[in-house]
């Protein structure tokens, strides 16, 4: 029964098309040829962080003691971002770096509960550029601010050379913590949120297109759109955890790295 279906994959004239890679880099639509130019992710971030933007704004706007409304939602999105990344990862000085955590947080996703949003149907945070640029913001976020803590020469010796080793073990530590904090964290950050994203993705393009194609087909393969159409819808509910889940991650780890950097000991 499966080799029945191998043909419509190949089929050029409206059969089963498997998602590709291509479809993460999709062609310009405005300001064509020039350095403005736009692609369909570029116009969904700008929706995305101006819905997002407008709901903050209008639950602040004129803020109440006792909050109801929109205000209400506003305060349970910071309450919970507060609460289970910045007080657990920073504590007491967590304060100074909410605004920064919870932008983030709510950023992450919004651009990564558009996979699943209608007339959008791709994670913005699935292309490569999305979760590189936070990556590279929370790297020298932490970086910046452990040399504001501790000193430039303070906090290398602290990240390069853990107290309570023999020196002659340096030698192997030195590059490994090297490697460890500068260089592998902003591109685990960035691997991490990317391959979530893409992988979801590409998995509910391949059901619901298969399900269509099923649909289409003639005879008794029709009957497979329907554990077909079962499993995209599935991964659909699991797409919206998925968004959450990644959101929360990395805004944990750019806590914990914070943490790590402006504190004496490591």
């Amino acid at each position: 029964m499966l080799t029945a279906l191998v043909p419509m994959a190949s089929s050029p004239d409206g059969g089963f098309k498997a998602p590709t890679v291509g479809e993460f880099f999709p062609g310009e639509l405005i300001f064509i040829g020039t350095p403005f130019a736009m692609t369909r992710i570029n116009l969904m971030g700008l929706l995305m962080a101006g819905v997002l933007s407008l709901f903050f704004v209008v639950a602040f706007a004129k803020p109440k003691l006792v909050p109801s409304g929109v205000q209400n939602l506003g305060e349970m999105a910071i309450d919970l971002v507060q609460k289970n990344v910045i007080d657990e990862a920073l504590g007491d000085k967590g304060k100074k770096y909410a605004p920064y955590l919870i932008s983030m947080f709510w950023l992450l996703f919004a651009f990564n509960i558009t996979g699943i949003l209608p007339t959008m149907h791709l994670a913005i945070s699935s292309v490569i550029a999305i979760p590189l640029m936070f990556a590279v913001i929370a790297w020298l976020v932490f970086n910046i601010q452990g040399v504001r803590a501790l000193g430039f020469f303070h906090y290398l010796k602290a990240n390069l050379f853990p107290p309570g080793i023999p020196w002659p073990i340096y030698i192997l530590v030195t590059p490994i913590e090297f490697v460890s904090t500068f260089l592998l964290r902003p591109l685990t950050l960035t691997i991490r949120l990317l391959a979530n994203m893409m992988a979801g993705h590409l998995l509910l393009v391949l059901f619901f297109s298969a399900t269509s194609s099923l649909l289409l087909a003639d005879g008794f393969v029709k009957i497979f759109a329907i554990p077909s159409f079962l499993m995209g819808f599935a991964f659909t509910l699991f797409e919206i955890l998925i968004a959450v889940l990644q959101a929360y991650i990395f805004t944990l780890l750019t806590a914990v790295y914070i943490d790590s950097a402006t504190s004496e000991e490591h």
